[in-house]
């Protein structure tokens, strides 16, 4: 293995982009290889972002021997073979979210890397930020007393309908729920340790039949619970509070926390700032890296049982809505 742990990326999308814009902040990594289905583009990107390698076939890409790690960021719907085809070749993987369609395909995914002995992780970039870090720092010391209520809101504003659009398009597994609705989910699993004993939820489908709009309400006790708000045709303010019987921690922009305030009676807001550079996905690329180098196949800070317990929680709040994707039937 190289000084630099060197990540193949399959799928080149805006999320790709984003995702490799932050390799400069991570001085564990490089883009070595990237790979698209028209090398035209996989030459464009590769040139971009300084990759030595590039592609024409995801196949070639994850049969190279000196890629160390397989960063999957095509659409929802394609997780799970790309993720297969990647460990299957014996490769890591970092899978972006959300990690699949449903719990069964997340099931799958684990079991061939659990069979294999690869790492493999969902992709959710906020679990590493040094804030919620902190706020699992202050959880964990009581700083808020017994925590019984989670707020979070994820809303986006999309100006037109467009069906074949990864975000409307049922083929490609669109809506708010899997797009931005997985962030608070996220979040509640996160916060409480464990999924909802009960849940309440109603949802706007909109006229290709995907989740528009939702608010859903978790009960894991009598005094524990979480409502979470999700929207593509609304843009929200994209804060959370945890709320607990001595206080409560606010995150503006939880997805991508550079601050969060403790509030507890009788005493001033107490505010924690983590600046960084760019978007901040360098602290998940780090992380990553480290395990690989370590030998290590699961996160200890997003292991896979929650993963699939988090797929099993946004299956649930499906049902409730009778909403079911075109490769599910």
């Amino acid at each position: 293995m190289s000084d630099k742990i060197r990540w193949g990326f399959i799928g080149l999308g805006s999320i790709a982009r984003r995702f490799g814009s932050c390799f400069p902040y991570a001085p564990n990594a490089e883009i070595y290889a990237v790979a698209s289905r028209s090398q035209a583009k996989a030459d464009a990107f590769g040139a971009e972002f300084g990759a030595t390698k590039c592609y024409g076939s995801y196949e070639a890409l994850v049969n190279d021997p000196d890629v160390d790690v397989v960063y999957v960021g095509t659409p929802h719907n394609y997780h799970k073979p790309h993720t297969l085809l990647s460990l299957n070749a014996g490769k890591p993987v970092l899978c972006e979210k959300p990690f699949a369609v449903n719990a069964a395909e997340a099931r799958d995914m684990v079991a061939c890397a659990r069979e294999k002995k690869l790492f493999l992780m969902d992709a959710f970039w906020t679990r590493f930020f040094p804030a919620m870090a902190k706020v699992r720092e202050l959880l964990a010391a009581g700083a808020i007393g017994d925590v019984m209520l989670l707020q979070a809101d994820f809303g986006y504003r999309t100006p037109g309908v467009n069906p074949d659009s990864r975000t409307f398009s049922p083929d490609l597994a669109g809506g708010a729920l899997l797009d931005v609705g997985s962030y608070p989910v996220q979040l509640a699993s996160m916060v409480f340790g464990k999924q909802p004993r009960e849940i309440v939820s109603q949802v706007t489908l909109g006229s290709t039949g995907v989740d528009e709009l939702s608010v859903t309400v978790f009960k894991y006790s009598d005094y524990e619970m979480a409502s979470i708000a999700t929207a593509i045709r609304l843009n929200t303010a994209h804060e959370a509070r945890i709320m607990g019987s001595a206080g409560y921690i606010a995150i503006p922009n939880f997805w991508h926390p550079a601050e969060i305030t403790v509030h507890r009676g009788g005493q001033a807001p107490e505010t924690h700032r983590f600046d960084f550079p760019g978007e901040g996905f360098q602290y998940e690329i780090e992380a990553v890296g480290g395990y690989i180098r370590e030998g290590v196949t699961e996160s200890p800070v997003y292991p896979l049982d929650e993963t699939i317990a988090i797929m099993e929680t946004l299956d649930r709040i499906r049902e409730i809505w009778g909403l079911r994707y075109p490769m599910e039937s």
